[in-house]
């Protein structure tokens, strides 16, 4: 089945969305700033979702949270290496339960490791381990970054996927998510190979996604809308 003709949104610019209303409750959310990360797109996508966005560098704004927002464009050493100050806070908030939603490179990042580091001779990098597994490259023979619209086929229920089954996001990455667990997979899509575009840790706090929800139109906004009610559960 060939996905319908659909044009990227980025929230950035405004657009996406003509017919859902903003929820009225207010989460509050931050987005951590280490460097990497499409953070006008993502900070104006969850904003239209209903949350109050701080953009971060400080690990020590999680306290207060409702959610914690981790983005990435990039490589995941770089990633990594970036993140180096949130990591210990990172970790603890997702042990005391807060929300964490990685996007992308962030979602990458909450795995054990990646083939990544290895390819390019930077060795073991260790990813922050919240969801074990590691990210394996797309075979050879496949066009490489992935990059389009991939339908979403939930594999099992979690409120971030709420509603989603069926719909379409966009996708853009090199690599994709090989969890030990493969139960971690909440949703799948397939480039040649199955893989997870969404994935979770067992207790269903720390989940992410391999597309840009802040990309993704209306499917996105909804992600983002859902990622926002479960801040507020």
């Amino acid at each position: 089945m060939n996905a319908p003709v659909r044009t990227q949104t980025d929230f950035a610019d405004g657009h996406g969305d003509g017919n859902m209303s903003t929820t009225q409750r207010t989460a509050d959310v931050v987005l951590v700033d280490y460097g990497l990360g499409n953070l006008r797109s993502v900070t104006r996508g969850l904003e239209r979702a209903g949350a109050e966005v701080t953009l971060s560098e400080d690990p020590a704004d999680f306290d207060a949270a409702d959610g914690i927002v981790l983005p990435g464009v990039g490589a995941f050493s770089e990633g990594m290496d970036n993140a180096g100050p949130f990591r210990d806070a990172l970790v603890d908030a997702a042990a005391e339960g807060q929300p964490l939603f990685g996007i992308c490179l962030g979602m990458q990042m909450l795995l054990t490791t990646s083939e990544e580091a290895e390819t390019v001779g930077q060795g073991d990098v260790r990813g922050l381990d919240l969801v074990p597994g590691t990210n394996l490259r797309f075979d050879e023979g496949r066009k490489v970054p992935h990059m389009g619209w991939n339908e979403l086929d939930v594999q099992h229920d979690h409120p971030i996927a709420e509603g989603i089954d069926g719909d379409y996001a966009y996708f853009v990455h090199s690599y994709y998510a090989a969890p030990d667990d493969e139960s971690a997979a909440v949703a799948t899509t397939e480039y040649g190979v199955e893989f997870p575009a969404i994935v979770a840790n067992d207790a269903g706090n720390v989940f992410g996604t391999q597309f840009h929800p802040e990309k993704s139109s209306d499917t996105g906004l909804r992600i983002l809308r859902n990622f926002v009610e479960y801040c507020l559960d």
